[in-house]
């Protein structure tokens, strides 16, 4: 292989959003992120719903859905 091509490999911190953190190796020094395998609806079983602008409310009242 040749020298002096490759990017440094180190220990590195990753930060999700919900306050979790694990240390792993990468090429990046620090990584966040939004959503983790802690937090996701997935992994986790809960559904979470997030209302952004107001499509949730806005959605229901175009179909008449109560909270």
């Amino acid at each position: 292989m040749r020298e002096g091509i490759h990017p440094e490999y180190k220990t590195t911190v990753i930060k999700c959003a919900c306050g979790a953190t694990w240390e792993t190796r990468s090429t990046k020094e620090n990584i966040s992120v939004e959503i983790c395998s802690k937090c996701h609806p997935y992994f986790t079983g809960k559904q979470k719903l997030v209302d952004t602008g107001g499509r949730v409310d806005k959605f229901r009242k175009r179909y008449n859905l109560g909270k």
